[in-house]
């Protein structure tokens, strides 16, 4: 299983599934990550968090504890 916490700079990866339960996958679908869904990872931050990314022709940056419940292939 790749998670998005995985995916490499200048990587354009699909969304698999989201894992996680109430709030928290509630708010990162309400930020357009959804099945399917098409990510390119931007940069990421010299420790690994956060993570840059643009998602539906915007650009988001979330933690790395948020991006390894989104499952990518």
């Amino acid at each position: 299983m790749k998670t998005l916490k995985d995916a490499k700079i200048g990587e354009t990866v699909t969304v698999v599934k989201l894992h996680g339960e109430g709030a928290v996958k509630r708010r990162i679908m309400d930020m357009g990550i959804t099945k399917r869904a098409s990510i390119y990872v931007r940069k990421v931050a010299p420790l690994g968090d956060p993570i840059e990314i643009t998602v539906r022709n915007y650009e988001l940056s979330l933690r790395k504890a948020d991006a390894e419940m989104i499952e990518v292939e």
